[in-house]
């Protein structure tokens, strides 16, 4: 039946030649006028064709797109998915006319044969391309998968599409198998390694950062080794791209999310608070014992009334007991103006509202230094904002730093006769 079905098709294809021999006409010239008229012919309903379906196909995708769900349909159309699927049978119909048309033309057939087939292997690459293009699009408009580097599955899907396509390219200009290619590769591999050496090792960070979470679409990295500070906003196979605060794009190499160190702020922006770590370095000089009449004084201020007055009760209370010669402060127990003023900043903290009590809050002295004594306050601020958790951070030091007189303390500041001159 198959036989007989090419015989027809022959005979079909020679109708205008053996008419042209009978008029007489020369065989060459009868041959060549026989091709074009055929080809013309079938040009031309293949165009036909490839209109009509690529018309049916787009009536079918909008009619679907109303009936849809979801919108993956739309991002097909988008990419033009739709389109690119109107070319194949238009191609399958020249596959089969070639040999029909090029009958008595074996060598150009079989060039022109080859040529249609690598058309059709790009077709077809084309058409897996764009219909990946349409799924990372739509996984990116679903909460799920908003923040996962799909980008890096559908580069990888490409690479092993286009290895494929170039090795079937290949087999179809040559005349043999891709197998047979295959088996040149497993020779090749060290070559090919060395060429997608970037691919593979992006490849394997890739999944790597994806099952262990480490980076997400959104998440604010620091990574000091490629100056980036700032929000990841695409995560692909080889690079991770992050706009800095300064609205400047960093692009990292993705397998150095796994070898060098970086900071990913996700864990505070989920947690209940922006850590405030900063300290005020109290000069030592202005560290003393208060007397009686100071402490009085600072009774007067209604945040630690309650502790001094308590304080200075138990100190005077236990002197007393000990027969303690007050004459000089520093015997027995005493109040100090820069513990006093530890309470304050504390309470102040605590009383903050911008302050999450509920996580760790401390104010704490440091080693002394050659400058001073660092006071540190350490806490956490409820607003996570940037501009917001800076404000709230600069209006508890505005206030600490204007209360610092009312306790006799003073910050450090390097003496003007140690300040650098300026040249003029």
């Amino acid at each position: 039946m198959f036989i007989e079905l090419q015989t027809v098709e022959k005979d079909l294809g020679r109708l205008l030649y053996n008419y042209l021999i009978e008029t007489g006409m020369a065989e060459g010239l009868a041959s060549y006028i026989n091709l074009f008229v055929l080809v013309v012919v079938v040009l031309v309903l293949v165009f036909l064709l490839d209109v009509l379906l690529w018309k049916i196909l787009r009536a079918l995708s909008i009619k679907l797109a109303r009936k849809s769900k979801n919108n993956f349909d739309n991002f097909l159309v988008a990419h033009r998915v739709p389109r690119f699927l109107a070319h194949v049978v238009p191609l399958l119909i020249l596959l089969e006319f070639v040999p029909v048309a090029f009958s008595n033309f074996d060598y150009a057939g079989g060039i022109v044969l080859k040529m249609i087939k690598i058309l059709f292997v790009f077709l077809t690459l084309v058409i897996f391309r764009k219909f990946f293009k349409s799924v990372n699009g739509y996984l990116k408009t679903l909460p799920k998968f908003k923040d996962k580097p799909i980008d890096s599955y559908v580069q990888v899907f490409m690479i092993f599409a286009w290895v494929v396509g170039i090795l079937t390219i290949f087999a179809i200009v040559t005349d043999t198998t891709v197998w047979k290619f295959f088996t040149a590769l497993g020779a090749a591999s060290a070559v090919v390694l060395l060429i997608f050496k970037d691919s593979i090792l992006g490849l394997v960070a890739s999944i790597q950062v994806t099952i262990n979470d480490m980076v997400r679409i959104g998440d604010w990295i620091t990574f000091e080794k490629y100056g980036a500070d700032g929000d990841v906003v695409e995560i692909s196979l080889a690079t991770v791209k992050v706009q800095n605060f300064d609205m400047t794009i960093t692009t990292i190499p993705t397998y150095a999310l796994i070898s060098d160190s970086f900071k990913n702020w996700r864990g505070m922006q989920v947690s209940g608070g922006r850590r405030i770590k900063r300290s005020l370095i109290i000069s030592q000089k202005s560290i003393r014992f208060l007397t009686p009449e100071e402490v009085e004084k600072l009774k007067k201020i209604q945040l630690v009334e309650a502790y001094i007055a308590n304080r200075d009760e138990q100190i005077k209370s236990y002197n007393a007991s000990n027969q303690i010669n007050k004459e000089l402060l520093v015997n027995g127990r005493n109040l100090t103006n820069f513990g006093v003023f530890r309470k304050y900043v504390t309470d102040y903290v605590e009383q903050h509202s911008a302050i999450n009590t509920g996580m760790t809050l401390m104010v704490r002295q440091l080693q002394p230094t050659p400058q001073g004594i660092p006071l540190e306050i350490y806490a956490f601020s409820s607003d996570k904002r940037w501009e917001n958790y800076e404000y709230v951070m600069a209006d508890i030091f505005d206030h600490l730093l204007a209360a610092l007189p009312y306790f006799s303390l003073e910050v450090f500041e390097l003496p003007v006769s140690l300040e650098p001159t300026q040249k003029g």
